[in-house]
């Protein structure tokens, strides 16, 4: 009986949604994932279903037009306190409709260990959903910013804010170019005893070579999962982490057996890099950015 009266709801609220539809400006866009979405260009409800696209919403001043997040955007500043916040491995269709939002603003996290598409039942319902894989490139980073920006017709301030980063990660490349004893650095973004970290083609290994240091796994690819003789083989001379979720992770690491004999353990270089800024694909980047280049080498960033 539920299922019958949630496809009855669906399909009324399809009808309503194109019948409202006739009579409102539209416009046909080709979203990050290249599927092409038509969309309303006044756009009043939202729903965001990840933290970085949340970020990015708040940063072009569109928080208060969330009426629905992700769990994982708790704590984010500039949504309103009241806003519906949803677990969108399962995402409730009925409650989401509820909302009568304008758009889906969805991410590839979404779709994560499936090939489903979890919000099929509200676009088939006339909701339109516009999907943001996970960037792994800086480049990347500005392009979703500024599709983010012209779909919510923000385009002047998405500019603002990709040219605010541009010129942040000028001033400290321009830095990193002079370093010519490059220090070799091990990021770790999951602890003992299944180790997490980044190879090239990341943006958190951009991030490293920007600021004049090499990823001790820069010949590998994406997100890998290294054993910890190959770290202590590496000897790197610093090591950060991003991990949040065990106590003091720098103490951690620094009691590994077999860790001792690392450069960066016996100089006390391992340093924690904020978690959100580190593994979200928006603008905030550039404040992990910064902490990276400071813990580096705090002689040359430390100013």
């Amino acid at each position: 009986m539920k299922k019958k009266l949630l496809s009855l709801l669906l399909c009324l609220v399809m009808l309503f949604t194109v019948a409202c539809n006739n009579g409102t400006k539209e416009e046909t866009v080709t979203d990050r994932e290249g599927n092409e979405v038509t969309i309303p260009k006044n756009i009043e409800k939202i729903v965001s279903t990840a933290p970085s696209n949340t970020e990015i919403l708040t940063a072009l001043g569109m928080g208060d037009k969330i009426v629905c997040m992700d769990t994982y955007s708790e704590g984010i500043e500039g949504v309103k306190e009241d806003v519906v916040k949803m677990d969108f491995t399962a995402p409730d269709a009925e409650e989401i409709i509820g909302l009568e939002p304008n758009i889906i603003i969805a991410s590839g996290y979404n779709k994560a260990g499936s090939s489903d598409d979890p919000f099929k039942s509200l676009s088939d319902a006339g909701i339109p959903v516009v999907y943001i894989p996970s960037s792994e490139s800086i480049e990347g980073i500005y392009k979703d910013i500024e599709f983010v920006a012209s779909i919510v017709n923000q385009e002047d301030k998405g500019k603002e804010i990709v040219d605010g980063m541009k010129s942040d990660i000028e001033e400290i490349s321009t830095i990193g170019k002079t370093i010519k004893d490059k220090k070799k650095v091990y990021l770790e973004i999951g602890p003992a005893p299944t180790l997490y970290s980044v190879g090239k083609s990341t943006f958190l290994n951009e991030m490293i070579e920007i600021i004049g240091a090499e990823n001790i796994f820069a010949n590998e690819n994406s997100w890998i999962s290294p054993s910890e003789e190959s770290v202590i083989d590496a000897n790197p001379d610093v090591i950060l982490t991003t991990v949040n979720y065990v106590e003091n992770p720098t103490e951690e690491i620094k009691s590994r057996e077999g860790w001792e004999h690392i450069n960066a353990v016996k100089n006390n270089q391992v340093y924690y890099i904020d978690s959100n800024s580190a593994s979200r694909p928006t603008q905030n980047i550039i404040k992990a950015l910064k902490e990276i280049a400071k813990a580096t080498y705090p002689d040359k960033y430390d100013k």
